[in-house]
This record gives structure tokens, C-alpha cells and sequence, in this order.
């Protein structure tokens, strides 16, 4: 009975780390996006760091991306810049991996 107790919490362990591994990425994700978008609204340095943070930040609000499109797609319109929520999206399915390789780099490094 304990290799299968043993197996349970080896299998619980690693969904853990999976989780939290995947919690990284998307905050990474982000973060990058948070960059992307602040490039888009002329900040630099640490206004587009604090921007960024605050995209991360945003993230918690609720389940999913939504929150997040909301935030760029609005800020972006307050600036008078358009990007669809389509094109937001797109742009963080092409940070994904990228967010996906620099976690995975940290991790091993």
C-alpha cells in the first residue's frame, strides 16, 4: 500500500509544480505583452516596467485572459491607439513561447 501512497504523492508533487510552472509562464507572458504595450505607448525604462507589472497585476482579477485584453485594449484606446482584442491575442500567442522558453531557461539555469 505505501508504493501506491508513494506514487500518489510523487504524481500530486509534480501537478503542483506543473501548476506553478504554468502560473510563471503566463505571468512572464504578461510581463512581455505589458513590454509590448508600452513600447505602443511610448513609455521607457521604468514607467514601461511599472506597466508591465501592472498587466501581470491584472491578470488576477479573474479566470482567463479577458482581464488582461481588457486592460491593454483599454489602455491602448486611451492613447488613441487601436489594436483589436484579436490582434492582442495574437500577440500573446506569439509571447507564449517565448515566456515558456526564458521560465524553463530560469528553472534549469
Amino acid at each position: 500500500m505505501s508504493t501506491f501512497d508513494d506514487r500518489e504523492r510523487a504524481e500530486e508533487a509534480r501537478y503542483a509544480l506543473d501548476q506553478e510552472t504554468q502560473f510563471k509562464i503566463n505571468a512572464r507572458r504578461n510581463k512581455l505583452l505589458g513590454l509590448w504595450t508600452a513600447e505602443l505607448l511610448g513609455l521607457k525604462d521604468g514607467d514601461a516596467e511599472a506597466y508591465a507589472k501592472s498587466v501581470v497585476i491584472a491578470d488576477l482579477e479573474e479566470a482567463g485572459d479577458d482581464d488582461v485584453v481588457r486592460k491593454v485594449r483599454g489602455d491602448l484606446e486611451k492613447a488613441g491607439i487601436v489594436r483589436t482584442d484579436v490582434q492582442i491575442r495574437e500577440e500573446m500567442a506569439r509571447l507564449l513561447p517565448v515566456a515558456r522558453e526564458q521560465i524553463i531557461n530560469d528553472i534549469k539555469g
